[in-house]
C-alpha cells in the first residue's frame, strides 16, 4: 500500500494522469466563454451607454466596477461553496443568474436599473472562474496543467471576441443595443441549464467528504524543490502549501490584472481620443480580444516549455514596451500592432494561473483559485475607478503612462514562479 492510501493524499497519478472529459471540457470552456463574454460587452457597451448618458470617465469607470465588486465578493463564498455543493450546481447558478442580469440590462431605460442588474450579473460571474480551473487542474498532471489551463483562459478570450464581435455587427447594422444584449443573455440562461446534465454524475457533481489534505500532496511544487512544513491556519484549513510565496503570487495577479482590466476598459476611448472613429475604436477592442486570446493558448504552451518565470518576465517587459507605443503611435498605426500588444498584455493570465495549483493541496483548489480570483476582481474594481479619475484629471496619456509604470511591479516579484515546470510523470 503507497502513501497516498495510507493518509489519505490522492497520488498525482490519481489526481492529474487522467484526461479532462468530453462534458467537462465543454462545460468550463463553455462557461468561460459565455461568461466572459458578458462581462466584455461592457468594452463595447460603456461607449454607447456614455453617450446616450453623458458620462464622464470616472462614471464609465464606476459602471465597469460594480458588476466587478459583485463579484470579487462572491469569489470566495463561491470557491468554499463548491466543496459543500459541488461545482455542477453552482456553475448552472451562474450562468443562470449571469443571464437574469444582462436579461434585465436589456430591459432597463435608466442609469439606476443598468447599475443594479450588472451588480445581479456580477454576482453570477462569481460561479465561474474558480470552480472551472479547480475542475481542470485536478483533471490534469502538472506538466500538462499550462497547456490545459492555456486552452481555457482562450475560451474565455474567445467569448470575448466572440460576443463583442457579436454585438458590434449587430448594432453596425442596425439592431437596437437592449435586443442584441437579450438574445446574448437568454445563451447563457441556456447553457447553465444545459451544465447541469453535461455535469450529472461526474466529479464536478461530487461533495468534498474530506475532512481535511495533508500539505504532502504530490502534485505540484513538490515536485520540483523540497517542501517546507507549515501547520499555519492557511495550510490547514485553505490547503495553501506555502502562504508567502501564495501571497506574492496573489499581489502579481492583482497588479497584472490590473493592467489588463484598465488596457480593455479604456482601450476605445484612447482610439477615439487619437481622432479615431468609434468604428475604429470598437475594431480596436475586438483586434486586442484575439491578440488575447492566442496569446493566452501560446503563453500557456511557452510556460510548460521554458517555465513559468522567465514565459512571465518576457511577457511583462514587453507588455511595458506596448502600453509605451500606445502614448507615440497613431490610431492607424497602432491599429496593426493592437494584435501583439493584446497578446502579451492579456498572455500571462495564463502563466500565473496556471501557478496557482502549485501552492494548493488538491481537495481545496476551488478555495485556492477563489482567493486568486478575488484578487484579480477587486484589481479589476480599482484600476479602472483610479485611472478614470486620472483621466479625468489629467487626460488619458497621463493614464496610460501610470499603466505602463504599474505594469513593472509585477516583474519585481515574478521571482515567486517555478523556473522549471515538472515532465509528466515525474513524481
Amino acid at each position: 500500500m503507497n502513501k497516498s492510501e495510507t493518509d489519505g493524499t490522492p497520488s498525482a497519478k490519481s489526481v492529474g494522469d487522467k484526461p479532462l472529459g468530453r462534458n467537462l471540457l465543454i462545460s468550463c470552456c463553455g462557461a468561460h466563454i459565455i461568461q466572459d463574454g458578458l462581462v466584455a460587452l461592457h468594452y463595447v457597451l460603456l461607449p454607447i451607454l456614455a453617450q446616450l448618458f453623458g458620462l464622464n470617465y470616472t462614471q464609465v469607470g464606476f459602471l465597469r466596477a460594480v458588476g466587478q465588486t459583485a463579484m470579487s465578493v462572491l469569489e470566495m463564498p463561491a470557491g468554499v461553496l463548491a466543496e459543500r455543493l459541488g461545482e455542477r450546481r453552482l456553475m448552472a447558478f451562474g450562468l443562470v443568474f449571469a443571464g437574469l442580469g444582462y436579461l434585465g440590462v436589456g430591459f432597463s431605460s435608466s442609469f439606476v436599473f443598468f447599475a443594479f442588474f450588472l451588480i445581479v450579473a456580477g454576482i453570477g460571474a462569481a460561479f465561474q472562474h474558480s470552480l472551472s480551473s479547480a475542475i481542470i487542474v485536478k483533471n490534469t498532471h502538472a506538466s500538462a496543467r499550462r497547456q490545459a489551463m492555456g486552452a481555457y483562459n482562450s475560451a474565455g478570450d474567445a467569448g470575448k471576441l466572440l460576443f463583442t464581435a457579436l454585438f458590434s455587427l449587430a448594432v453596425g447594422a442596425g439592431v437596437a443595443w437592449d435586443k442584441t444584449l437579450i438574445v446574448l443573455a437568454l445563451i447563457s440562461i441556456l447553457f447553465g441549464l444545459l451544465t447541469i446534465r453535461l455535469l450529472a454524475g461526474s466529479e464536478a457533481d461530487s461533495r468534498d467528504t474530506t475532512k481535511g489534505e495533508k500539505v504532502s500532496d504530490k502534485v505540484g511544487l513538490e515536485e520540483i524543490e523540497p517542501k517546507t512544513p507549515n501547520t499555519g491556519y492557511l495550510t490547514e484549513q485553505w490547503g495553501i502549501k506555502r502562504p508567502r510565496k501564495f501571497a506574492l503570487l496573489g499581489i502579481v495577479v492583482f497588479f497584472d490584472s490590473l493592467v489588463q482590466s484598465v488596457f480593455l476598459t479604456f482601450l476605445a476611448f484612447i482610439m477615439i481620443d487619437k481622432g479615431g472613429s468609434e468604428g475604429l475604436a470598437s475594431m480596436s477592442v475586438v483586434i486586442a480580444l484575439v491578440g488575447g486570446m492566442i496569446g493566452k493558448y501560446v503563453c500557456g504552451v511557452a510556460a510548460a516549455r521554458f517555465g513559468d518565470r522567465y514565459t512571465f518576465f518576457v511577457l511583462q517587459s514587453l507588455t511595458v514596451l506596448g502600453l509605451i507605443l500606445m502614448i507615440w503611435l497613431s490610431a492607424n498605426t497602432l491599429l496593426f500592432l493592437l494584435p501583439l500588444i493584446g497578446l502579451v498584455v492579456q498572455g500571462t493570465s495564463t502563466v500565473t494561473y496556471g501557478s496557482v495549483a502549485d501552492f494548493v493541496t488538491t481537495n481545496r483548489q476551488s478555495r485556492g483559485y477563489s482567493l486568486i480570483y478575488t484578487a484579480s476582481s477587486i484589481s479589476s474594481v480599482a484600476g479602472p475607478v483610479l485611472i478614470g479619475f486620472v483621466a479625468d484629471a489629467h487626460g488619458l496619456e497621463t493614464s496610460i503612462w501610470i499603466m505602463a509604470a504599474i505594469s513593472l511591479l509585477p516583474i519585481l516579484f515574478c521571482s515567486v514562479l517555478v523556473r522549471q515546470v515538472p515532465e509528466s510523470g515525474a513524481r
